[in-house]
């Protein structure tokens, strides 16, 4: 006897089928939205790191403009760096006086242009005499720097052939004045330009608490003879009799008794 099975009205293969797709097809949907939703905040992260550096929190680039300015000139009068090498110029010589002589102690520079082996400087020996490489001894005494200059040209050219010599007077020694008596420092003073009893005074310190201001005396030698010329301080002090003020001598000796 065979059995006979009977299937409901709701079943068939066909519509099985629909439900399957469409039960998958909702599934791949909710897949997709799930990785779209998962997905969103990883891109808005990415965007997040990629987006470009704010220009105004970047450190200030130089400016190239800026660095190729050429250097500013300096201005007219600035001091100029010497060269390496370069010579220095000697200081200016005082000259010495219209009627100054050659005398002992005197220092002298003896110059010979383009021959330096020859050139010296020298003092003047208590003899008067100063000594030269090649002219050995040579007397200088009494003549003024022209005529030595003369001079040791004239020996020099039996060694040199033309030669070119300049003297430089570099201290004077010879030229002393004196003043003794009631000063502050009584003693010799160089001569070495022109000075007058008062100036002189005034060198040796001022006079003493006991100097005699009226009768002070200033003693020369004239030719054979000892002059005597009267100053009186307080006088000339007040801008009276200016005259006895006199230009010193070398050799001259002032006294404030």
């Amino acid at each position: 006897m065979s059995r006979v099975i009977t299937v409901g009205q709701g079943f068939s293969p066909a519509g099985g089928g629909r439900q399957m797709s469409l039960m998958q097809a909702a599934r791949w949907f909710v897949t997709v939205i799930i990785a779209f939703v998962l997905a969103a905040p990883v891109a808005g992260q990415a965007q997040t790191t990629a987006k470009p550096p704010d220009a105004k929190a970047q450190a200030k680039q130089p400016d190239p403009k800026a660095q190729a300015k050429p250097a500013t000139p300096a201005k007219p009068g600035a001091a100029t760096p010497a060269k390496p090498g370069a010579a220095t110029p000697a200081p200016a010589q005082t000259p010495p006086p219209p009627d100054y002589v050659i005398g002992p102690d005197d220092v002298l520079q003896v110059l010979f242009w383009r021959e330096k082996d020859h050139s010296a400087e020298v003092v003047v020996r208590p003899d008067g005499m100063i000594s030269l490489p090649l002219l050995n001894d040579v007397p200088v005494a009494g003549l003024t720097p022209e005529q030595l200059r003369d001079k040791v040209t004239e020996l020099a050219k039996k060694y040199i052939e033309d030669p070119t010599v300049s003297i430089i007077v570099k201290t004077i020694n010879s030229r002393k004045v004196f003043i003794t008596g009631q000063v502050a420092k009584p003693g010799p003073y160089p001569l070495g330009a022109p000075t007058t009893v008062l100036q002189l005074i005034a060198m040796a310190g001022g006079l003493g608490d006991f100097a005699d201001q009226k009768n002070i005396a200033v003693m020369r030698t004239e030719g054979t003879k000892q002059v005597r010329y009267k100053f009186n301080y307080k006088d000339v002090s007040r801008g009276k009799n200016l005259k006895q003020d006199i230009l010193l001598k070398p050799g001259d000796t002032v006294i404030v008794p």
